[in-house]
């Protein structure tokens, strides 16, 4: 699909099409990236999005044990690391 680049102020914009920001899953902010002098266009995600959740849902289901109990010792730890 061709596209025009227009004047947004000082700046210039691209319009995309409503179908195509759907298809996408592009919604109000995005990430962009250029590489290989290519514009790529992917929805934003919050570094650790919906953990908070997921917290309380392991809190309220007492699912909040470690599933390595045991601690796995070597001998560096005795021989070389300075405690």
């Amino acid at each position: 699909m061709r596209a025009e680049i227009i004047k947004i102020g000082n700046s210039k914009g691209l319009r995309i099409p409503k179908a195509i920001l759907e298809q996408c899953g592009l919604k109000d902010t995005v990430e962009l990236t250029v590489k290989n002098h290519m514009l790529m266009i992917k929805p934003y995600e919050e570094v650790r999005e919906g953990w908070e959740k997921a917290f309380e849902l392991m809190a309220k289901n007492g699912d909040g044990s470690l599933l390595d109990e045991e601690t796995i010792s070597h001998s560096w730890d005795e021989e070389e690391w300075k405690w």
